[in-house]
């Protein structure tokens, strides 16, 4: 724990713990000004810049705040802003884009498979469509020629998913089985977003039976793959649970840098697999069990030993992702090792396997990283390595063009020039896949060099891959840089579970936009 200076923000972060508050679904914390009025509202003519990279979770509250004809709850209908992101969360969004996106892939698996005539059908819960789908192809949202995603609608009947760490698995099990029935679906993906899911929250109970319902759940779409003829591949796409505590044996909710499993079950049990490569290689394997061509374009190479003149190429093939189920050779707070897990454990011990880099610079990320499932199922559909928009952002700081970025100059500008404020909003994290610290930094940073506006800062808490109680210490970072440039306020606090939503949950937004716009929240004194 940080020590507990006189900063409001930070301090009231920390009352909202001994309140049995958690940073993941912290309630809006607003600072209000010497007369009881919230301070740093979002009005128009002001300048929001959201600094968050990814995106999928940063679109719902985005289009709150521009759509002019926006209806999922009641907004301000004058209330016009300046809206800058760091990078693109979707395309026709009304804001502006810091760094542009470096375009979409082509020539991936999908894009293969597709190119041949065969069918896929892509299945998950909607916690995990935007990867099965959107990266899985390469950024690209449209469907394939025979493509077909199935969206399981994710449970609204719970808070957080420890109270249901089964989630919705026995549906997407069911539909799976339908796609593993009909002859005329080629490559079934199915992801099950279990362990990763309620490995972010620290219920060891619950991920030991979220972690079983996987195994089982694999077991049932294996089996109905094995009596179909089905070659089967089962992999994962980042660690989670398998390195459950801290070196201070505290709880790590957040992902790891572990390799993943990566199994084969062919009708030619004579095929064997390099022991060790990374989620680079998956595509190029897939590709050469259906005999398909390689695209140059894929550096990864296959993970099969034989040459694939060697072997009848397959017609179809089930494909696994069991999200967030990491390899490591600890039992020490390995949670996989600690569940019953017969299914894997068979699976292992029965049929050829190799170990993948999942993390760090083998996904394309800053080197010791945890991995990520954005940067897991590009890879695992791409097939080579594609460098993250963190990796272009941070290399932009260091040669210091971030600081010479036109769309930041461009709204700190239109700021001054309204005689209005600067807005800079997004996740309080080193370890987030969504954000960093140092983004919120730099752009602090820029703006006292600009020498203009009022800046308010709005943040967003999360305890993934963080130890407890650490959002209190990260805001209390963020007011130590307004002191030392002389710049800037928090004037707002809230859980990101509020205010990064995917699902179309539109209270917790709702929210976050009045806590936004309106100042409601725990009020909080400056003074």
């Amino acid at each position: 724990m940080c020590p507990d200076e006189n900063f409001p923000m930070s301090k009231a972060v920390r009352s909202a713990y001994s309140r049995n508050e958690e940073d993941e679904t912290l309630s809006p914390l607003v600072l209000i000004d010497r007369h009881k009025n919230p301070a740093g509202r979002i009005q128009s003519g002001d300048s929001v810049i959201f600094y968050n990279i990814r995106g999928e979770r940063e679109i719902e509250l985005t289009r709150s705040l521009t759509e002019n004809t926006f209806r999922e709850f009641p907004v301000d209908p004058n209330l016009v802003v300046n809206f800058a992101t760091m990078i693109e969360y979707q395309k026709g969004l009304n804001v502006k884009v810091a760094f542009e996106p470096q375009g979409i892939l082509s020539d991936t698996l999908s894009d293969v498979i597709a190119a041949h005539g065969l069918t896929q059908a892509k299945i998950t819960e909607a916690e995990k469509a935007v990867h099965v789908g959107y990266f899985f192809n390469g950024k690209k949202s449209d469907l394939l020629p025979g493509e077909e995603r199935i969206v399981i609608p994710t449970r609204k009947d719970v808070k957080l998913f420890d109270e249901a760490p089964e989630m919705s698995i026995a549906d997407i099990t069911q539909t799976a089985i339908a796609r593993i029935k009909d002859p005329q679906c080629n490559f079934v993906v199915v992801n099950f977003p279990n362990v990763d899911v309620v490995g972010h929250i620290e219920n060891e109970s619950a991920v030991l039976r979220a972690i079983q319902a996987v195994d089982r759940h694999t077991g049932l779409l294996i089996d109905e793959a094995l009596r179909q003829e089905i070659t089967v591949v089962v992999t994962a796409d980042h660690g989670t649970v398998e390195k459950w505590f801290y070196p201070d044996e505290g709880v790590d909710t957040g992902h790891t840098d572990s390799p993943v499993p990566f199994i084969l079950l062919h009708p030619n049990n004579k095929l064997t697999l390099k022991a060790l490569g990374s989620l680079t290689d998956v595509a190029p394997t897939v590709l050469d069990l259906y005999g398909l061509p390689v695209p140059p374009a894929m550096t990864g190479v296959s993970l099969i030993e034989q040459s694939k003149n060697s072997y009848t190429p397959v017609k179809r093939l089930l494909f696994l992702i069991l999200d967030g189920w990491g390899l490591s050779e600890s039992t020490k707070g390995n949670l996989i090792t600690c569940a019953e897990t017969p299914v894997m454990d068979k699976l292992l011990t029965s049929y050829p396997s190799a170990q993948l880099a999942a993390s760090g610079v083998d996904v394309g990320l800053p080197p010791k990283t945890v991995g990520n499932s954005e940067a897991g199922h590009l890879h695992i559909g791409a097939g080579r390595i594609i460098y993250s928009d963190r990796l272009r952002i941070n290399e932009s700081i260091v040669t210091g063009d971030f600081y010479q970025n036109p769309v930041f100059k461009n709204a700190m500008k239109l700021a001054d020039h309204n005689s209005s404020a600067v807005h800079l909003m997004g996740i309080v994290s080193f370890f987030s896949s969504h954000g960093s610290i140092e983004h919120l930094f730099a752009l602090m940073d820029m703006a006292r060099q600009q020498r203009g506006s009022r800046v308010f800062i709005h943040s967003m808490l999360g305890r993934r891959g963080e130890q407890t109680q650490s959002g209190a210490c990260y805001i209390q970072q963020v007011e130590e840089k307004c002191q030392a440039l002389q710049l800037g306020q928090v004037v707002s606090v809230i859980g990101r579970y509020w205010s990064m939503d995917r699902e179309e949950n539109w209270d917790r937004i709702e929210k976050t936009y009045r806590m936004l716009v309106y100042g409601e929240g725990n009020a909080v004194s400056g003074e």
